[in-house]
């Protein structure tokens, strides 16, 4: 669906998965689309889904698109399992089992699956096990305090991997605890003979492509636990990282191909400087269930020490044909400011290639607190830090920001408020995203119920197309079209449009 549609639900006129960027290719709702279309081909044989679509759909879930709470796509595509996250390892075992002979029953204690059970099933299944039961689809369909009743405990299962139980008529949806991966894992993962390459029968270019195909994944997952991103239902909280002779192995490999043309274009993961991270208590950052790494500061317990992804662009940079080595996936600039040496040696060794992302993605503490994420002051101090190496190594760099309009809290004033600030910036920025509720996301929980993500408290969320759009007006305010949207929806603005404008 967000292949297929703008945030504002209006059809995309491009696909960057595509070949030639085409737009439409896939149906809206394409796991159960092609669920649908296996049941009629193979009406006996059980299916398995996997993927982002089903990560974010394995349990009820409030749909942007439909406005409305749908069942989870386990029961509407009629599926036997799905499995959430990467997925290698439940892919391996189910095969495996299922190659073995081994009942169903058997199947259904692998962690990282979901499937569903009737009554009778379901008793003896969950007998002496431990488990929390969620509000059931006809509560959280109906009672949006319920809804938001089940996103919390949702959230909290699952960072203390309980086993999560929803009912949903008179079946019950289970969910099994994730499996663990160790970077053993991850080692092997990134040792199989990937081709990198799009599949043969695609004739032109696919414009996501072109963008990763000489990037390294250093590490998965991300501790960070910002509301609008579904990273943590697909991947995780627990940063797991490659070693570093798997990752040199790989680029030595890179090298090679056909496309490489002496440039990496990112070593990163979801946040770039998260590598090799630990936490002193648990070891593994993302693991403590009591309170998040990040928020609503740096855990004190957090050791950043950034000198492993340091140390590992130095060595790619010295192997035989690579000639340039960037960070391009982005950087917590929170966690970067606790070890200030990091953004002076990504300055000076030339890992940013013309400009850097941050992500402060508003400018209003309120409703920063809403998305889970620093307060605005910790990017400007970052921001004076950068400026100051760039000085001080006469580079010429630019961080390129990255902002979030309306969303859920954000009201008019703060949609202005961004605007003016953006103004000072003295350029024009294209990284504007409007919001999109995803599924299972805390912040589409907030959209729906119209409650703060960390309280039962009422906030404005802009849920019609015209606030929606002058919000996101109101930030690319230099845009002709944003112009006159503008001037003819003034009277919604109480501040001097002028003042923007001219």
């Amino acid at each position: 669906m967000v292949a297929n549609y703008t945030p504002n639900k209006f059809k995309r006129r491009e696909d960057a998965y595509t070949p030639g960027g085409l737009p439409g290719k896939r149906p809206d709702r394409a796991t159960i689309v092609y669920a649908n279309f296996v049941h009629e081909i193979f009406p006996d044989v059980p299916i398995v889904l996997g993927g982002i679509e089903a990560s974010l759909r394995r349990f009820s879930h409030y749909d942007f698109w439909d406005n409305k709470v749908r069942h989870s796509v386990l029961l509407d595509a009629r599926a036997k399992i799905i499995v959430y996250g990467m997925g290698e390892k439940q892919t391996l075992q189910i095969a495996k089992m299922l190659s073995e002979g081994k009942s169903w029953y058997e199947i259904y204690q692998i962690p990282g699956i979901v499937f569903s059970l009737g009554e009778k099933e379901f008793d003896t299944f969950i007998k002496d096990k431990d488990y929390i039961l969620l509000p059931s689809f006809e509560e959280v369909s109906q009672d949006k305090d319920r809804y938001y009743d089940f996103q919390r405990l949702l959230l909290e299962g699952m960072k203390r991997k309980k086993i999560l139980v929803q009912r949903d008529g008179k079946r019950f949806i289970i969910q099994n605890p994730p499996p663990s991966y160790t970077s053993q894992d991850l080692d092997f993962i990134y040792s199989l003979p990937f081709m990198r390459l799009p599949h043969p029968s695609y004739k032109e270019k696919i414009p996501a492509f072109e963008t990763v195909k000489t990037s390294i994944v250093s590490h998965r997952g991300c501790f960070g636990s910002c509301t609008f991103c579904s990273l943590n239902l697909h991947q995780g909280w627990q940063v797991i990282s490659r070693s570093e002779k798997s990752i040199l192995e790989e680029v030595y490999r890179l090298t090679k191909h056909r496309e490489f043309r002496g440039t990496i274009s990112d070593v990163g993961g979801p946040t770039a400087n998260m590598y090799r991270l630990r936490c002193k208590i648990h070891n593994i950052p993302g693991s403590c269930p009591e309170r998040d790494c990040l928020f609503p500061d740096v855990c004190k317990y957090l050791e950043v020490d950034h000198s492993a992804q340091l140390n590992l662009l130095k060595k790619i940079k010295e192997i035989e044909k690579v000639k340039h080595v960037f960070i391009a996936s982005g950087i917590r600039y929170d966690i970067a400011l606790k070890d200030e040496y990091y953004i002076g040696e990504i300055i000076k060794e030339g890992y940013i290639g013309g400009h850097l992302s941050a992500a402060p993605e508003h400018v209003k503490d309120h409703v920063l607190e809403i998305m889970k994420k620093p307060k605005f002051k910790v990017y400007e101090e970052f921001v004076d830090i950068f400026e100051r190496n760039l000085k001080k190594y006469r580079k010429e760099l630019y961080i390129i920001p990255y902002f979030i309009s309306a969303h859920p809290g954000a009201t008019i004033k703060d949609a202005w408020d961004l605007a003016m600030y953006i103004k000072g910036l003295g350029h024009y920025l294209e990284q504007i995203q409007d919001y999109t509720p995803l599924p299972l996301t805390p912040a589409s929980c907030a959209f729906y119920t119209e409650y703060h993500t960390l309280r039962k408290e009422k906030i404005y969320v802009a849920k019609t197309y015209e606030d929606r759009r002058l919000q996101r007006a109101l930030a690319q305010y230099k845009d002709k079209k944003n112009r006159e949207f503008l001037v003819k929806n003034k009277k919604k603005i109480p501040f001097p449009l002028e003042k923007l404008l001219g």
